[in-house]
């Protein structure tokens, strides 16, 4: 059961089986949500609607793809702010309004807001930095891949 603004969330055998099998091999065809809907013995609206209903309750908080963006010509960088603990809700709506933050963490450090920009072209990476400075009046501290590392992660939804 997971507790989702006040409401109580219940996870069903589907919903489980959702978690479960829709981590990696997710089905490259014209009709992918039909697909998996099939091989979980649903159909493709309610497969829709339940994953709806997960990534509305923050069960899930995130379903799509992982791309290596570089290779379709984006960029990436992981960066942080020093931000006064006055100032925290603020700023992470300020940076969390653009459309180039991929995700945003707080961490208990110097640095205490992390996240990472995602943008279309590289050139998109000083731009978007230029406009949470204008934003915040915070200086955003870059952290370029250097390396990359795959690590596959899965986890299990327990009945």
């Amino acid at each position: 059961m997971r507790e989702a603004a006040g409401e109580k969330i219940v996870l069903d055998t589907v919903d489980r089986e959702i978690l479960a099998k829709l981590q990696g091999e997710f089905p490259l065809c014209e009709r992918p949500y039909q697909a998996a809907a099939e091989r979980l013995g649903i159909d493709e609206a309610e497969l829709l609607q339940r994953l709806r209903r997960l990534l509305d309750a923050r069960v899930l908080t995130r379903f799509g793809p992982m791309v290596q963006i570089e290779r379709i010509g984006g960029a990436f960088v992981l960066a942080a702010l020093a931000v006064p603990e006055a100032r925290y809700e603020e700023v992470a709506a300020q940076v969390n309004a653009l459309p180039q933050v991929a995700h945003n963490y707080r961490r208990e450090h110097l640095l205490n807001m992390w996240f990472v920009l995602a943008t279309e072209t590289p050139g998109g990476i000083p731009a978007a930095i230029a406009e949470i400075e204008a934003a915040t009046g915070l200086k955003v501290h870059a952290f370029p891949k250097e390396r990359e590392y795959f690590v596959e992660m899965k986890l299990e939804a327990r009945v």
